[in-house]
């Protein structure tokens, strides 16, 4: 991968998380070694075919207050809004490096959140949602960044990528961009499956989007109180646990796997 990075001075450490199949390459940036607004290696970085390949990329950096901060970009190399998986691997990134144990407190782009992490689970705090707007039968609100959640039948089936990429780009989302969910029950919990932009793409799993699934699954089954909801995903198992009031989310925890993969260098 030499002569796709060659403008890269210095060899940069790297290694790659997964959170139930939504892959991060994850990088320790607390020297600065990595120049933030590179948004070009960003890319190439996260491309399948001639980087490492990921649906993103963290660099975990010092900051005041908090045991470290988040910083996450989309493969498409911009730096992106929260990402759930991603928050979740980060925190297993730390711990491995030995920066926190079982527990931490750290700043993303929406702001503060906690984690508690026990071997490969980690259960992370979210923000507070207060605001659900309807698009004719569909649902969008914003879990740390923006998602569009319809309910439909036959997911499994589903050509998610050209039903995604259509709502994605319509006229009301195009510029902005949005993240689209489908959800289908499926026994005590749900089926989702998500286009995530910056990826422009389906992906295995999407932490905010699960939220929001499952924060819509609650207003349509006219749910109180405190309330946890399964979300299967491509990539595996969620749970997502609030308190609803009305169209009000608050102590928000999305709970799942964050599995090491591998380590390397460019």
């Amino acid at each position: 991968m030499g002569h796709i990075f060659k403008e890269m001075t210095r060899k940069i450490k790297f290694s790659k998380y997964q959170g139930a199949g939504n892959d991060f390459i994850l990088i320790d940036n607390r020297h600065g070694f990595f120049d933030r607004d590179d948004h070009d290696a960003v890319r190439k970085l996260c491309d399948r075919r001639f980087g490492v390949g990921a649906d993103g990329l963290m660099l975990l950096q010092d900051t005041k207050n908090f045991d470290f901060e988040m910083i996450y970009y989309n493969a498409d190399g911009r730096e992106g809004t929260m990402c759930g998986n991603g928050g979740r691997c980060i925190v297993a990134f730390a711990r491995d490096l030995g920066i926190v144990r079982d527990k931490t407190a750290f700043l993303a782009v929406d702001g503060q959140h906690d984690a508690v992490i026990t071997n490969n689970r980690v259960d992370l705090g979210m923000i507070d949602v207060f605001t659900v707007r309807r698009d004719g039968e569909a649902y969008v609100l914003n879990t740390g960044s923006p998602h569009y959640v319809e309910f439909v039948q036959a997911l499994a089936s589903m050509n998610v990528y050209q039903a995604g990429f259509a709502i994605r780009n319509n006229e009301i989302y195009r510029e902005d961009g949005i993240n689209v969910n489908f959800i289908e029950k499926e026994g005590h919990g749900y089926f989702v499956r998500t286009f995530e932009r910056g990826v422009e793409d389906e992906t295995f799993a999407c932490g905010t989007g699960a939220t929001a699934a499952a924060m819509a699954a609650a207003i349509r089954e006219n749910l109180e109180g405190d309330v946890e909801i399964p979300i299967r995903v491509l990539g595996g198992q969620l749970y997502i646990a609030f308190r609803k009031a009305g169209d009000s989310f608050t102590n928000v925890r999305l709970k799942g796997p964050a599995d090491f993969v591998f380590t390397g260098e460019v």
